[in-house]
């Protein structure tokens, strides 16, 4: 089953207190199925979604280098990424566009959507496997750019995407990440910045390898035509908010990336989700996204934690 559903031995079970008792339990089905639901337990809402972050990581994330609108609302706490309802998320690996990534994500739904609003997960063992081997051995030759551009009409701002207001702070982060970075005007309105980073990550404890980028989002063609058109129009190719090419900067053809995407679409899973649920997951191992959704009152959390350097190639020292 996918994922593993633990429910409560009697309906007033503490999950704070299940989750320290049964510690190896957990721990060896995340591994086993790359994804586990607490379903049913006696659980406080975001103020006890704090505490058990705390307690399955040991090393929270703080969210830097952001790609998607967020709100911390607790400490490592975050809302899930705060896009119009009517709109899809593509499936993806949290952080998977850069060199360093959270081993394991906990969603919690404090209230689920009137309708719609699923988190739907691929199993990456399954989504590997269908993307072609020749997609597969050009993107591991070539690897990925992603070049993004921050500025002040689209997209997030700099400001926020790291998290400063100091550009001697983003200057040092880039460098301390193999970020290329290049301020486009004098007074530090404008930001470009390039990374090339593999197509692929090897799981620190299974030894296992995974398709783990986000080339197929990052791409202008993830976008609704409309949308690729309006930008297209106001932007030059190299001043696009963010896409993704091969790593010696040439284009990736669209019809590999159509391919990558038919592969999530055909190894989906979705379940419904229900008010008080705790979903656990590895990061490397299972990609989620989120459906569109009726209603205002959809409220779903996140934490991460346990940070792995993605940016080498498998093998690698």
């Amino acid at each position: 089953m996918f994922p593993l559903t633990f429910d409560p031995p009697t309906p007033d079970t503490s999950l704070l207190d299940w989750v320290e008792q049964h510690r190896e339990r957990w721990r060896t089905a995340l591994l086993e199925h790359g994804a586990v639901l607490f379903r049913g337990f006696r659980f406080g809402g975001p103020e006890d979604f704090e505490k058990l972050s705390g307690a399955l990581y040991a090393d929270p994330l703080r969210y830097v280098y952001r790609s998607t609108p967020r709100t911390e609302v607790g400490r490592g706490v975050y809302t899930a990424t705060e896009y119009p309802r009517q709109e899809t998320i593509p499936q993806h690996s949290e952080n998977a566009y850069s060199d360093s990534s959270p081993m394991n994500l906990c969603f919690h739904c404090v209230t689920p959507a009137e309708q719609g609003g699923e988190t739907p997960l691929t199993d990456n063992r399954l989504t590997t496997a269908r993307i072609p081997e020749s997609i597969q051995r050009r993107f591991e030759e070539r690897r990925i750019m992603y070049v993004r551009n921050y500025g002040p009409r689209v997209d997030l701002p700099w400001q926020v995407v790291f998290q400063t207001q100091e550009r001697s702070e983003v200057e040092a982060y880039c460098r301390a990440h193999g970020i290329e970075f290049e301020w486009k005007d004098k007074d530090g309105a404008r930001l470009r910045t390039r990374q090339v980073l593999p197509a692929v990550a090897r799981h620190p404890l299974t030894g296992e390898t995974f398709w783990f980028n986000q080339a197929h989002l990052f791409h202008v063609s993830s976008l609704a035509p409309t949308a690729q058109q309006a930008l297209q129009m106001l932007f030059k190719k190299e001043d696009l908010p963010r896409n993704a090419y091969y790593g010696d900067g040439s284009d990736i053809d669209v019809a590999d990336l159509e391919a990558i995407r038919k592969a999530y679409q055909d190894t989906l899973v979705t379940f419904p989700w229900r008010k008080g649920d705790v979903l656990l997951v590895d990061n490397m191992r299972v990609t989620h996204g989120r459906k569109p959704y009726e209603g205002t009152g959809r409220k779903v959390l996140v934490s991460m934690g346990d940070c792995y350097a993605t940016g080498l190639k498998p093998g690698a020292a």
